[in-house]
């Protein structure tokens, strides 16, 4: 597999295949949802855009990046979402640099939105796919997240290598700035767990595919079964 890593900056033509990584906080905040029940997540791309969908459809649930704001019902942090109960709901995400990435690729015939919670899915996916060449989108910091191109790279290397070490990615992803500023409190619409859920491989058995549903880019979970059957590859 001939594999890309390129920040959303660098996107020049729609890739075939795309996999968006946002590891603190957006996609790691979508799989959250997934696991509490969501039923697919609208990717806004502006925060008027978010609050004009939730307008429009009263019992979907609105967040955001940052603090609490009028019309919106959550912020995206995995600490706080991780007590929604969202079972059957839809979901509006708007985020600073993870939904732009997804967005930016619509047009591929293959997006998947990744993190480290659903990494090996991810994987797979891209496996049981055969995926020639696939363009890695790092969007964090104008593609120089540390924690994003690592777990990228991680997740590019679980598909093609055999045994990679997990260990040294999530370091990395640890010490990136990303991590230091959700531990300092720097951002806001912060949980003290945050960084300690994005840390966590594979904690989810999906991956999440975005496609493009009457105009709307929208997410949804693929159950991947039966992880550990390929545990050894």
């Amino acid at each position: 597999m001939n594999a890309r890593f390129l920040g959303i900056t660098d996107l020049v033509e729609a890739p075939s295949v795309a996999v968006v990584v946002d590891v603190m906080r957006a996609f790691t905040v979508a799989a959250w949802a997934f696991a509490q029940g969501a039923e697919k997540i609208v990717l806004a791309e502006s925060l008027d855009e978010a609050l004009a969908l939730k307008a429009g459809h009263p019992d979907w649930v609105a967040l955001k990046d940052g603090p609490p704001a009028p019309g919106f019902d959550a912020v995206n942090s995995p600490g706080l979402l991780r007590s929604v109960d969202l079972g059957g709901r839809t979901v509006v995400q708007k985020t600073t640099a993870g939904t732009v990435g997804a967005l930016a690729v619509k047009e591929a015939s293959l997006v998947l939105c990744a993190s480290f919670v659903v990494a090996e899915a991810t994987a797979r996916l891209l496996r049981t796919n055969k995926s020639d060449s696939v363009t890695f989108v790092v969007t964090g910091e104008d593609g120089q997240a540390d924690e994003d191109l690592a777990c990228a790279q991680y997740i590019a290397w679980r598909a093609t290598e055999a045994g990679t070490d997990a260990a040294e990615f999530l370091r990395r992803a640890g010490e990136s700035r990303a991590a230091a500023e959700l531990a300092e409190g720097l951002r806001q619409g912060v949980h003290p767990d945050d960084v300690a859920l994005c840390l966590e491989l594979d904690r989810f058995p999906f991956a999440m595919v975005a496609t493009l549903e009457d105009s709307l880019m929208v997410l949804r979970a693929a159950a991947m079964s039966s992880l550990t059957d390929e545990a050894s590859i």
